[in-house]
Parts: C-alpha cells; structure tokens; sequence
C-alpha cells in the first residue's frame, strides 16, 4: 500500500461507498430527463422523433468519451478522471436549469453522454482497485449495482418530482447539482490508487479485437446490442408507449422505468448463481419473450402486458449482458482487456442511439404501435440469431 493510502482521509468500505455513492449519483444525472420529455415536448412544440434524437445524442457522448478518455485514469490518476466526470455532469444540470429551447437539451444531453463515458469505466476501475484483485467479482458486482441502480434511480426522482414538485423542469436538476456536492467531495477524500502517473495523451482510441477471439466476441456483442436496444427504447420513449394505454402520469412513468432497471440488476445478481454455459442463452430467451409480451401489450393497448414485457426483458438484458462482458473479459488477452471492453461498450452504445432513431422515424409515418411491434420483433430476432450462434459448434 502506497503512502497515499494510508493517508488517505478514508479507507476501506467507506472509500469503496463514497465511490459507488458518486458512481450512482453521476448515472442517476444520465437518466433524469426520461419521464421530463413530454413536458419538454408541450413546451418547445416538437415531435416524438425529436425525443428519440435528443437521446441518442446522449450516446454519441457517452461514445466519444470512450473512445478520447478511455485510458486517461490510468495515466493521471482516477481521482482527477472522476472529478472530470462530475463536472461534466454538473455542466448538464445546469444546460437543463437555463434550457430556453432544444439547443440547451441537446447540449445538456451531449455534457450527460461524455459524464457517462469518462465515469463508467474509471469508477468500476477505482472500487477493483479500492477492494482489490482478491476480491475482483465483488468489486464488479458493487460497481453493476451503482451503474444500473443509478440509471433506475433517474427516472423515478425525476417522476416524484414532476408529479407533486413545483417547476419539474428547474427542480429536478437543482436537486441533481444539490446530490453532485456531496460526490465531489466523496472523490476528494478517496485514495488515489494509481501510484505512477504520466502525462496524458488524448488521442481517440482504437477500436480492435484479436483474431482468435472474434467468434466471442461476435456473439457477445450481439448479445449486448439487443439488451442495450432494449434500455434505450425504455428510456427515450417508454413515456410515450405508456401514454399510448393511458398512463400519462410522470410517477408512473418513472416507477416502470426504475423497475426494468431493477429487473436488469436483478438479472446479473443471478449470474451469481447460474452456471456461465446457461446464463447468455437463459438472458437471451428472456429478451425473447420479454419482447413478446410488450409487443402483445402495445397491440392489445395492455397496460399490464407492457409491464411486465418491459420487466421481463430487463432481466434478460441483466443476464445477457453481465455473462456476455464477462466472456469477453474472460477471453481477452490481459494486455488487450481494456481495449477490447471499450470496442464491447461502443457497441452496446451504439445499439442505444441508432436502433430508438430509428423507432422513431417508423413511428412518424406507421404510428407508435406499430413501431414498437417492429422494434420487439427486430430485438427478438436478433436475440435469436445469437442462440443460434451459440449453439453452432465452436472451432
């Protein structure tokens, strides 16, 4: 242990919680506009396509601080990554407070993406490097928890605070900034656990992945994208697919929302105690039917089908995805761990931004209904493809 540990105002389990703790809260900024978009929609005057734009802006920032700022904690420390992350996010709390147009939320969206991007990996680096290698699978499953528990947590404050504060649209992200001081100064007091330091070297990392896993990674990164198309239909337009069965309360909203994250969270908890061979193509089959029925919801105008479709799949994203990065993990050549998962999270970014634009441009000309259908069926499919994969015989 270094001298800087030692130090260190905090140790231990509290240094691990104060950074899940700004973990949480950075991805809980992530996820706040979802059941705010209809408001947004009166206010401004634009369509639903929009929406879906102004989300997928938010990975395309999520994408390029992947790609720019991948290794920068491992060359000046993840202390000054995290509070570059913080800052992002608190610049977008305040592109929301001050929004007079779609200029702001499409900037306040972009500054959320790059927090995201800069914290995702530096945070779940930071509690492995906090607990340490004994305790790796621990780490991981704390830093899960913090990511996913967050980005449920989002919608559901947003949705108390539209439904009985005053002024949804300033509030809620007052109390963001309010929750980001106490994440700052969390950061502040943790150890820093990068010993050696370098000067940075920003360059937009490259995106490649060894021959002799490509097979894995194919699949695993199928897997990734169906389960993440499904996170970014719930969180860009699940507000209007429920309007669509009548449900227009924002509470509500945010409720249905932090359940399918709490059913992914569920749903990598059980790779805990599901054999590695079973737990893609389990997580897999529950896309499938979660597809199903929410389909079977939004053509019978079923609120509880779209529930428990939207639930269902959730934890098929959880158990699909958790075993499909650990297959990577597991594959990957030490020296190329890094690298590799970044290419794994670019594709499960894309596949929140592209597949939800399009969503929404089929619903401009074929209606809400009939877009959703497609969508399910296409993830389904997809899903599909890749137990097909899996069982093919490996070479």
């Amino acid at each position: 242990m270094t001298t800087e540990l030692r130090e260190s105002r905090i140790t231990g389990t509290a240094a691990v919680a104060a950074a899940a703790y700004a973990f949480a809260i950075t991805m809980v900024g992530t996820t706040l506009p979802t059941p705010l978009y209809s408001l947004y929609q009166r206010k401004f005057g634009f369509s639903e396509l929009m929406i879906t734009v102004i989300f997928a802006v938010y990975a395309g920032g999520v994408i390029a601080a992947l790609l720019l700022f991948g290794k920068l904690s491992d060359q000046v420390g993840r202390r000054p990554v995290l509070l570059i992350g913080l800052g992002f996010s608190a610049l977008s709390a305040v592109a929301f407070v001050i929004a007079n147009g779609l200029g702001l939320l499409l900037l306040g969206r972009v500054l959320s993406g790059f927090s995201a991007g800069v914290f995702t990996g530096t945070a779940t680096a930071t509690i492995v490097d906090l607990m340490g290698p004994e305790r790796r699978g621990r780490a991981t499953l704390i830093a899960t928890v913090a990511n996913i528990g967050g980005l449920g947590c989002g919608p559901l404050l947003a949705g108390v605070v539209a439904q009985w504060g005053t002024d949804p649209l300033q509030l809620t992200f007052w109390i963001d900034l309010a929750l980001l001081v106490p994440a700052a100064l969390a950061i502040l007091a943790l150890p820093e656990p990068v010993a050696s330091r370098r000067r940075p070297t920003l360059r937009v990392q490259a995106l490649r992945v060894p021959p002799e896993i490509r097979p894995i990674f194919v699949r695993a990164s199928l897997a990734g994208f169906a389960g993440f198309a499904v996170l970014g239909l719930t969180t860009a337009v699940s507000p209007a697919f429920l309007a669509s069965v009548g449900v227009t309360s924002p509470a509500i909203v945010g409720l249905v929302v932090f359940g399918v994250f709490a059913a992914s969270t569920g749903g990598q908890l059980l790779l805990q105690v599901m054999p590695d061979a079973r737990a893609l193509p389990a997580g897999l089959v529950g896309l499938i039917i979660g597809m199903g029925v929410l389909a079977a919801g939004l053509a019978a105008s079923s609120l509880a089908l779209l529930i428990t479709g939207a639930v269902i799949a959730g934890a098929g994203q959880g158990l699909s995805f958790r075993s499909a990065l650990a297959a990577v993990n597991q594959a990957s050549p030490p020296e190329q761990r890094a690298e590799i998962a970044s290419s794994f999270f670019v594709v499960a970014y894309v596949a929140i931004s592209l597949p939800v634009i399009g969503e929404g441009v089929l619903a401009q000309s074929a209606g809400l209904t009939t877009a959703g259908i497609v969508f399910a069926g296409a993830v389904a499919a997809l899903a599909g493809v890749v137990l097909v994969l899996l069982a093919r015989p490996r070479v």
